[in-house]
């Protein structure tokens, strides 16, 4: 049997319309142009769908499939419904991702993993994140950012908190694979 490696893991945490999704998709960019192999895990805390109106694989769930398969020469995903049952841990969907070298969590806030907290103005009414997290290893933000206990980078610095997470990951100076 194949070992299977322990992946990376850095989270992206932070309110609604904190620049989550925008750090996330910035931050893969930039892992993935340095040669990384790098997944990503996003929690939403509302029904989803990926699968709409009269597709194949909506008619499938519909009729009551617990899991559909959708496969072509592009991509495959799995489409799995809970019908109950409790929402997976974080663990339990890091399990199921292919061996990668890093994995970018959007969201999972309370998670105790390594997180970045994205931070916007415009999100200034809500309470920081990192004074009661103690996994929060930075903060990035879009405006200054007072009597901070980790490092502030800019949202825009995406290099430097590349950077960041490399270090903290133990992965600066092993090649990507």
């Amino acid at each position: 049997m194949t070992e299977r490696r322990q992946q990376a893991v850095i989270g992206i945490a932070g309110w609604k319309n904190s620049g989550k999704t925008t750090l996330a998709v910035r931050l893969i960019g930039e892992l993935t142009r340095r040669g990384y192999c790098v997944s990503s895990l996003k929690h939403a805390h509302h029904d989803f769908q990926i699968d709409t109106a009269e597709t194949d694989s909506a008619r499938h769930r519909r009729a009551g499939a617990r899991e559909v398969a959708i496969v072509s020469p592009d991509r495959w995903a799995v489409i799995a419904e809970l019908k109950g049952r409790p929402e997976p841990s974080l663990e339990e969907m890091l399990a199921r991702l292919a061996a990668c070298d890093i994995v970018v969590v959007e969201g999972f806030k309370r998670a105790p993993i390594a997180k970045i907290e994205a931070r916007r103005g415009v999100g200034l009414s809500r309470p920081p994140l990192s004074p009661s997290d103690p996994d929060i290893i930075a903060i990035a933000a879009d405006h200054v950012v007072a009597d901070a206990t980790v490092p502030v980078y800019d949202l825009d610095d995406i290099a430097g908190l590349a950077d960041l997470v490399l270090k903290r990951l133990g992965l600066v100076g092993r090649g990507a694979s």
